[in-house]
């Protein structure tokens, strides 16, 4: 059977083909050359599904969205408070090329901008700009599922058109924000925008930050940390769409990243990675036809992430006595609110001398939640023959992730176990 996903991705497609919005690129003389009615959807589950229209497996640059992958590989690489000494956090309300630095620090005010994606590359560890574009390319490709290669015309006419980026590179060198070389971390940073991918690569690698950096394909393989991927978001939902990100998000409520080549990736939490591409731009030099499709998406498929749905299975599953012993059944995802409930009707008491905690029914308990059940637990032990039922070993504490990042960049917190 054909999915009826598949049928909406279509009709989405075939009601924006003919927008003729916005233009493509200038000044580069590769994203000059591209085809305007070019038009790619890809939708891509936390469980692996791919659902595609139009021209999804045709390649083009990265550009811009290649700032996420090398900002992982900072994160990673130098850690956290490192990072953040380098390049802030904080909306800039100017386009993706204006010369945003703190005043008082030289600091470029994020990382999606270019100022502050040069400093982010020059902070990936490599011995000169080849190795670190390499080890960016090999991060896009775990993500996406497939070897990806560098477009080595777009590369250079990266770099034929790279003046402004040069200019910014020594700002932030005078500003004690770069280590090396400008005209060497500008070399890299262009080579980073022409890695070349497709729609359902993006929607691949959206997929895996929409799983906390799990993969998608093949179970509890960790490809990104989850404090990385969750930073991630957070400033994708904050400054991935440049001077409209505020907008962005009223409208469509998605963390999403943008690329001059005409491509929007967005990340659902949870949910699924979407990636859009069509190479006209609007105002803010986002895909005009990708702004449109998403704002359809949202709006038709409820994706905006301020859109709560009412849970359709509570974390207390039911609460029985027998033989003088109350079981109480626990289901679900269970997570602070959850958990919650259980502690709420824990005080409440019980007439039994026993009481289990039974988690038979439980899918997945994030460490807050587990937490609070695991104190729970103790403190029914002071007035009942209290013990937890846990097969599937959700109590556990967790070892495969790193939630809480320390200046070094590892974490000193628990996981959420599955």
């Amino acid at each position: 059977m054909r999915s009826p996903i598949d049928d909406y991705l279509e009709q989405v497609l075939n009601d924006y083909r003919d927008t003729d919005d916005g233009a493509v690129m200038t000044g580069n003389r590769e994203l000059e050359k591209a085809d305007p009615s070019s038009f790619g959807i890809a939708l891509a589950t936390v469980d692996g599904t791919v659902y595609t229209a139009g021209v999804a497996d045709v390649e083009f640059s990265m550009q811009s969205i290649a700032k996420l992958p090398a900002y992982a590989l900072a994160l990673r690489d130098r850690g956290l408070d490192a990072v953040l000494d380098r390049v802030d956090t904080e909306p800039s309300g100017d386009a993706f090329n204006e010369i945003s630095l703190e005043a008082e620090t030289g600091r470029p005010r994020n990382a999606l901008i270019n100022a502050g994606a040069i400093a982010i590359h020059a902070m990936v560890d490599g011995g000169n700009a080849t190795e670190r574009v390499e080890r960016i390319a090999d991060l896009v490709g775990t993500l996406a599922g497939r070897e990806l290669t560098i477009d080595e015309d777009m590369r250079d006419a990266e770099m034929a058109s790279d003046d402004h980026n040069t200019a910014l590179a020594y700002l932030l060198r005078s500003a004690g924000k770069l280590d090396y070389e400008p005209e060497e971390v500008v070399d890299g940073y262009a080579a980073q925008c022409a890695i070349t991918v497709t729609c359902r690569d993006l929607a691949m690698m959206g997929a895996v930050l929409a799983n906390g950096g799990l993969s998608t394909t093949s179970e509890d393989d960790r490809l990104l940390e989850g404090w990385i991927t969750r930073h991630l978001l957070s400033v994708m939902a904050t400054c991935g769409m440049y001077d409209g990100s505020g907008s962005w998000m009223t409208k469509v409520g998605i963390p999403a990243k943008s690329g001059v080549s005409g491509a929007i990736l967005g990340v659902l939490p949870g949910q699924i990675g979407v990636a859009v591409w069509s190479p006209k731009l609007d105002d803010q030099g986002n895909s005009a036809r990708g702004v449109a499709v998403f704002e359809r998406l949202s709006r038709d498929m409820e994706l905006h992430m301020m859109h709560v749905a009412p849970s359709g299975m509570p974390a207390l599953r039911s609460v029985t006595e027998h033989d003088d012993e109350t079981v109480v059944e626990i289901q679900g995802d269970v997570r602070f609110a959850g958990a919650e409930i259980i502690a709420s009707r824990a005080c409440q008491g019980f007439s039994t001398k026993s009481v289990v905690l039974d988690l038979t029914h439980v899918r997945v308990m994030d460490d807050a939640a587990r937490r609070l059940v695991r104190e729970v637990a103790r403190r029914l032990e002071d007035s009942y023959d209290a013990r937890v039922e846990d097969p599937n070993g959700l109590m556990d504490e967790g070892t495969d992730d790193q939630d809480t990042p320390d200046q070094h960049g590892t974490g000193q917190g628990d996981t959420e176990k599955r």
